[in-house]
């Protein structure tokens, strides 16, 4: 196993079930070897807190894909090797939202690991928050925007790969 999709979501609101930004980087035999970003017209109502934390709102969106045309383009990414997230229970539960909302069949299971889930058993005894992570490693952060999260989150993989961590044994799945 030696390519990673590694991604990351931000909202629009409380609910969880859209996107309004996606950032991917790809991992492929221990570096980094694409990075991608996309704002998702969600097609429903932001919350201020959701704003306020990543910046984004309706403006920000207003000619973005909504969330079916960006799949036709980001599938074969997701399709072509394991997914990775920090936090993966969240931005899991985000895409199976999406999948299903817009009634978009893909897979009934798919492979990911958990950076956060990684962390604790690498790395015990101190804060698996992003930040903390890459003041940690020393990695340039830009905290809730998609594209800085999803590359910290990869290249806190590469640490992990780094030090000799099995990511395979890490590797989960996570139904649809």
């Amino acid at each position: 196993m030696s390519r990673f999709i590694v991604f990351d979501v931000e909202t629009p609101n409380r609910y969880n079930n859209r996107m309004s930004a996606i950032g991917i980087s790809v991992v492929e035999d221990g570096a980094i070897v694409q990075n991608y970003f996309s704002y998702v017209n969600p097609e429903q109502s932001f919350d201020w807190f959701n704003t306020r934390l990543t910046g984004i709102d309706e403006y920000t969106v207003a000619d973005a894909p909504v969330f079916p045309q960006l799949w036709d383009e980001i599938e074969p990414l997701f399709s072509s090797g394991t997914l990775v997230a920090h936090n993966a229970p969240f931005d899991m539960g985000v895409l199976k939202k999406c999948l299903y909302d817009y009634d978009i069949g893909w897979k009934p299971t798919v492979h990911y690991c958990c950076t956060v889930q990684m962390g604790r058993c690498l790395l015990p005894g101190i804060s698996h928050k992003l930040d903390c992570l890459c003041d940690y490693y020393g990695i340039c952060l830009d905290h809730h925007k998609a594209d800085s999260d999803s590359r910290a989150a990869a290249e806190i993989l590469l640490r992990y790969m780094e030090s000799g961590a099995d990511v395979e044994s890490f590797v989960r799945t996570y139904r649809l």
